[in-house]
C-alpha cells in the first residue's frame, strides 16, 4: 500500500497552524516547487518549532490536477481570508533537503536568520514531517540538556572564583542571554566549550550571525570586543579540558569575527594548554583565509581545524562571504596545509537545496573532496531568508536533491564523514564510519 502525501500546513492572520484536507505538501529545490521523496519525510525531531513565513502564501501540490498552486485565501464562513506558509526550523543534527514551498515575492522584508525548512501532516503517521534527512546522532547537543535553573547557579559561581576574566564574563552572557549551549557546557563542565578571540572579520558574511547592516535582518548575537589574553583563555579552557566529560574546546564562535586572525594569541594560547594538560580536544573554526597563519597554529598543537564554506565554487563563495584581503585560493590552501599535517580537517558547509546541490556545485565538490582529502563535511542548513540568499547567488534552479547528493558523495568517497558537531580526538574515527550513514 502507497504512502498518502502529507497535506499542506497554513496559518491565519492569527498564527495558527492549520493542515489542508485536500491539498498536499509541497517543498522547493531552490526557486522550484517540488514534491518530496518518500525517503527524506521524516517525522519532526523533538525539540524542533514551527514558524509562520509572514505575507507569503503557501503552494502546495493538487493531487486532482496533478499540479502546483499558490493558495492565497481559504473560506472561513462566508468570507475569504488571507493565509501564510509554515516552515520548520530542525533541532540540530538534521539536514534539510527541501526549502518551504511559497510565494517569496510577496514578503515585504527580510526573514530572520534561521533555517527555513519544507514541513507538513502526515495523516498516516499522525505528526508533522519535515524534508529532511539526519547527519549527526550526537544527543549532546538536545535542548533537552540544557536547563536554565540548574545553569544560573554554576555561572555565579564561576565568575565568583574568576572575577576578573572578560573572556568569562562575556560567556555568562552569552549562556544566560543568548542561550547559546557552548557557552552553558563551559559552566556545566562538560562537552565542547567556547573561546572566542577575535572582534573583528575579514569577511562580510551575507549571514553573518554577529555583525549585521542596520537596514538587514538582526543579528543573533553580540560580537565580542576584546581579544583575551592567553591567560585569560588557559584560566577558562585548561580546567574544562581536564575536568570535562568529552571535552573539547573551540576558537571560532558565533559571538565573534574569525580567529585566524588573533593567530599569535591563540597559538601560544593552545601551546600552553597542552604544556598544562593532554587530556581533551583544541579544535579551530575559521574561514582559513590566511594560510600563513596555519602553520603557526599546527606547531601550536591544534587537534582539529573545522573551514566554513558555503560553496566550493570560488564565485558563489565571494558573493556570500564578501572576503576582504584574501581570495578563495588561500582557503583552499589552509585546508590542504591542515590535512598534509595529518590533522582531522572538517568543512562547515553552509547548505540550501537548489544551491548546493546544483550540478555544478555538486561536480565542484566531488573534484575538491578529491584534492583535499578532507575527513568530514558537517553539513549545516544555512540560516538566511532563502529567496534572499538564491537572488544573491545568482538565482537558484533545480538541483539533484540534497539526499542524492549525499549519496553521490559517500559513494565516490567511502571515508568521508557527514556530521554536524565537533569531535573529540577518541571519536575522529570510530568503528563503521565508512557506512555511517544513512542514520536512522
Amino acid at each position: 500500500m502507497s504512502r498518502r502525501l502529507p497535506k499542506m500546513l497554513y496559518a491565519d492572520h492569527k498564527g495558527n497552524i492549520f493542515d489542508h484536507p485536500d491539498l498536499c505538501m509541497a517543498g522547493m529545490n531552490g526557486s522550484t516547487p517540488v514534491l518530496p521523496s518518500n525517503v527524506e519525510l521524516i517525522p519532526l525531531p523533538e525539540d524542533s518549532r514551527l514558524f509562520t513565513m509572514p505575507a507569503m502564501p503557501p503552494i502546495a501540490w493538487d493531487p486532482r490536477k496533478k499540479a502546483f498552486q499558490t493558495v492565497d485565501t481559504l473560506r472561513e464562513g462566508k468570507r475569504r481570508q488571507p493565509i501564510q506558509a509554515v516552515s520548520a526550523f530542525m533541532a540540530p543534527g538534521y539536514m534539510r533537503t527541501l526549502l518551504p514551498a511559497c510565494d517569496y515575492s510577496r514578503k515585504s522584508t527580510l526573514l530572520p536568520l534561521w533555517s527555513y525548512t519544507a514541513v507538513g501532516w502526515d495523516e498516516d503517521r499522525d505528526c508533522f514531517v519535515v524534508a529532511a534527512t539526519r547527519v549527526d546522532n550526537n544527543s549532546n547537543w538536545n535542548p533537552v540538556n540544557y536547563d536554565d535553573r540548574t545553569l544560573d547557579p554554576l555561572v555565579r559561581k564561576l565568575l565568583k572564583q574568576m572575577p576578573d576574566n572578560r573572556l568569562l564574563e562575556q560567556l555568562s552572557r552569552c549562556a544566560v542571554d543568548y542561550h547559546c549551549f557552548a557557552a552553558k557546557n563551559l559552566f556545566y563542565r562538560r562537552w565542547e566549550a567556547p573561546l572566542p578571540t577575535s572582534p573583528v572579520c575579514n569577511s562580510a558574511c551575507l549571514g553573518c550571525i554577529s555583525l549585521q547592516a542596520s537596514e538587514c535582518c538582526p543579528s543573533n548575537h553580540e560580537r565580542i570586543g576584546f581579544v583575551p589574553t592567553p591567560e585569560e583563555l588557559c584560566e577558562i579552557a585548561v580546567p574544562h579540558l581536564e575536568q570535562a566529560e568529552q571535552a573539547i574546546v573551540s576558537y571560532g564562535q558565533g559571538c565573534e569575527g574569525d580567529p585566524i586572525l588573533q593567530a599569535d594569541t591563540i597559538a601560544e594560547a593552545t601551546r600552553r594548554m597542552k604544556q598544562a594538560t593532554q587530556r581533551g580536544t583544541v579544535n579551530f573554526n575559521s574561514n582559513g583565509s590566511l594560510p600563513d597563519r596555519i602553520p603557526l597554529l599546527l606547531d601550536a598543537g591544534m587537534d582539529s581545524f573545522r573551514f566554513s564554506m558555503n560553496s566550493v565554487q570560488e564565485e558563489l563563495y565571494n558573493r556570500y562571504y564578501r572576503p576582504k584581503e584574501y581570495c578563495f585560493n588561500d582557503v583552499i590552501s589552509s585546508v590542504k596545509q591542515v590535512k598534509q599535517a595529518g590533522r582531522f580537517t572538517m568543512i562547515n558547509y553552509l547548505v540550501s537545496p537548489g544551491v548546493s546541490d546544483s550540478a555544478a556545485e555538486v561536480e565542484a565538490l566531488l573534484r575538491f573532496v578529491a584534492d583535499t582529502g578532507i575527513d568530514m563535511i558537517q553539513m549545516r542548513n544555512l540560516s538566511i531568508d532563502p529567496d534572499y540568499y538564491n537572488q544573491a547567488m545568482g538565482g537558484a534552479g533545480k538541483g539533484i536533491g540534497m539526499y542524492r547528493l549525499l549519496q553521490t558523495l559517500k559513494k565516490e568517497f567511502p571515508r568521508l564523514q557527514f556530521g554536524y558537531y565537533n569531535r573529540t580526538v577518541e571519536k575522529f574515527y570510530p568503528p563503521g564510519f565508512e557506512t555511517g550513514w544513512p542514520l536512522s
